[in-house]
């Protein structure tokens, strides 16, 4: 699942705005606006603020190359 859907999805699942989930966590809507439409670069850092209530951070996994597949 992608983050931007990862996210949007755990937000819902709570009853949160994106407002209410921007404030939690103590970040800019428009940093939790950007993060769930799937903006290319963001800082990694304020990403696990938002997933830390969720119990979940970003990491290091292992690529899957097209032929793996």
């Amino acid at each position: 699942m992608e983050l931007k859907n990862f996210v949007k999805a755990k937000r819902k699942a709570v009853n949160l705005t994106q407002p209410e989930l921007a404030l939690k966590a103590g970040v800019g809507l428009r940093f939790l606006r950007e993060l769930e439409q799937g903006k290319d670069s963001l800082r990694i850092d304020k990403v696990n603020q938002v997933l830390k209530l969720f119990g979940y951070q970003v990491g290091a996994v292992p690529e899957i190359k097209e032929n793996e597949l």
